[in-house]
């Protein structure tokens, strides 16, 4: 569980200097939003097109991918019917859902994926499913649901392609499909500014920890501890549950799609929340709780499954 342990001790590291950040106020009172507009109007788009781009697509067929796509729609469909039921909004029910279901692929998924399953490939379907389906849709959903003039059919209808993420997801899996080679002149500044997409989520996240209160106790707490548990016990079990007794899996395949359904909540969440100014406590706290207790849910699925 040496790649785990690693895995959790980088994200700690730079939310702890974000934390330092924010204490002694070195990037001013804006600087959690700067690093949030950089990272999504900037770094994310060009790390997304950057690694589609270069994806290999014929994972969307796997069997691995249906799974993590039902898993996925069915704990996050649980949200969005409590929220419904409850009353929570469209804004804080879709980052709820989010919470519940979109898993820490990038950061955490690769490394964990390399030490403890042997191969980086295989959160590629987890990948590819989020950044080319449930991040256009949530996106979009954020961008009609939230303040402003009502927009025109045409512009609901191209909302998608209008967003930065999208525009850099889309993009990605264009040029991959169409089995073209990206020029290195090209390609080369859009990885290196790829490369500040995640530095910057984490230290922002660390940055909003400031003066925040403990996880689970303010007034979205209901909304933090349904996503938490969704994310850390539900969705695993949903992943377990269709992939050995619905699609036959077992050994190795099925420790890897459970493995990928246990990651924690993704740290890029808390960038949309802020972006669009809706659930950013819930958000914070529930990627905060779900990222601690996958150290101990990701043992036992090693253990039990390994």
């Amino acid at each position: 569980m040496q790649g785990v342990l690693n895995g959790f001790a980088v994200i700690a590291v730079v939310i702890a200097v974000g934390y330092v950040i924010g204490r002694r106020g070195y990037l001013g009172e804006n600087g959690r939003e700067v690093l949030t507009k950089l990272a999504f109007h900037v770094a994310t788009p060009a790390l997304l097109f950057t690694t589609l781009a270069q994806a290999d697509l014929s994972v969307i067929l796997s069997r691995g991918l249906l799974v993590t796509a039902i898993s996925t729609c069915a704990v996050a469909g649980v949200f969005v019917a409590v929220g419904v039921v409850r009353r929570w909004g469209v804004g804080r029910t879709t980052i709820g859902a989010l919470c519940s279901s979109y898993v820490n692929a990038g950061n955490l998924g690769i490394p964990i994926a390399v030490y403890v399953l042997g191969d980086a490939s295989l959160v590629a379907p987890v990948l590819l499913f989020q950044q080319i389906v449930m991040t256009p849709v949530a996106l979009t959903i954020l961008d009609l649901s939230g303040p402003g003039e009502k927009s025109s059919l045409w512009q609901r209808v191209t909302t998608p392609v209008r967003n930065p993420v999208g525009i850099g997801s889309l993009s990605g899996v264009a040029v991959s499909a169409s089995g073209l080679t990206v020029p290195g002149p090209v390609l080369d500044p859009l990885t290196l500014i790829g490369n500040m997409s995640v530095p910057a989520v984490l230290l922002a996240f660390g940055i909003s920890l400031c003066g925040s209160t403990m996880p689970g106790r303010g007034p979205d707490r209901h909304l933090v501890l349904l996503s938490v548990a969704l994310k850390s016990a539900g969705q695993p079990l949903a992943a377990w549950a269709l992939a050995a007794g619905v699609f036959g899996l077992h050994g190795a395949a099925l420790l890897d799609v459970v493995v990928t359904a246990a990651l924690p909540s993704a740290q890029n969440l808390f960038t949309y929340a802020s972006r669009y100014r809706v659930g950013e406590v819930l958000a914070r706290e529930a990627i905060l709780l779900s990222t601690i207790l996958a150290i101990p849910v990701l043992v036992v699925v090693a253990a039990l499954l390994g």
